[in-house]
């Protein structure tokens, strides 16, 4: 059986971060991968849209379903 899970190291002795199903004197091998710490910040969205340098016409956001979903002319003026 393979099963990936995740750790902490104290210095001395790994700590998995949920529950084993393993029995008591079972044999592992174990590899390590360290992780980047998890921050608990997501990047702003508007940091987000920005970085996705979108482009489209002027009037994009006022008509967003027709741009979506198609169908005749816009329905606000500019």
């Amino acid at each position: 059986m393979v099963k990936t899970i995740e750790a902490v190291f104290d210095g001395k002795v790994l700590h998995p971060e949920g529950p084993l199903t393993l029995e008591p004197n079972t044999r592992v091998r174990i590899t390590i991968e360290t992780m980047e710490p998890a921050t608990g910040e997501s990047p702003p969205f508007l940091e987000t849209a920005r970085a996705l340098n979108l482009d489209g016409p002027p009037d994009w956001a006022m008509n967003l379903n027709t741009y979506l979903y198609g169908g005749g002319e816009s329905r606000h003026a500019s």
